[in-house]
């Protein structure tokens, strides 16, 4: 099993700045790919970032390319998001997951942190 813990969350106004982070532990050499995803109110869990675990490539969703950052500790024990230049529309639950694959589809994934809380103000 591998277990991830979100943190990182909380408020912020528009146009700030958050650091999400999830700590990995337990068996971590399962792992393929380490990705992000948010779940808006009352809309479904989307594809947020994605990094390749293994040679740290790294794929966004349209709407956070140049905004956010995925990256690691070189440890691989843990793994950020930076969140830059927030709207309200950012305004969610972010969970970080793993995969046992090599994928970017939410339903391949294996493992789900608890989620933090990113509440945007305008």
């Amino acid at each position: 099993q591998v277990h991830l813990v979100e943190s990182g969350g909380g408020l912020v106004q528009a146009g700030g700045s958050l650091r999400l982070s999830c700590a990995i532990s337990g068996d971590t050499y399962t792992i393929y790919t380490m990705g992000w995803f948010r779940q808006a109110p009352g809309k479904e869990r989307e594809f947020v970032a994605a990094m390749h675990w293994g040679v740290g490539n790294t794929y966004y969703a349209n709407s956070v390319k140049g905004r956010f950052t995925i990256s690691r500790e070189d440890a691989r024990d843990a793994m950020y998001l930076q969140l830059d230049n927030l709207t309200p529309g950012d305004t969610a639950i972010y969970y970080c997951a793993s995969a046992s694959t090599f994928t970017i589809q939410q339903a391949s994934y294996n493992y789900w942190g608890q989620g933090t809380q990113v509440t945007v103000s305008a």
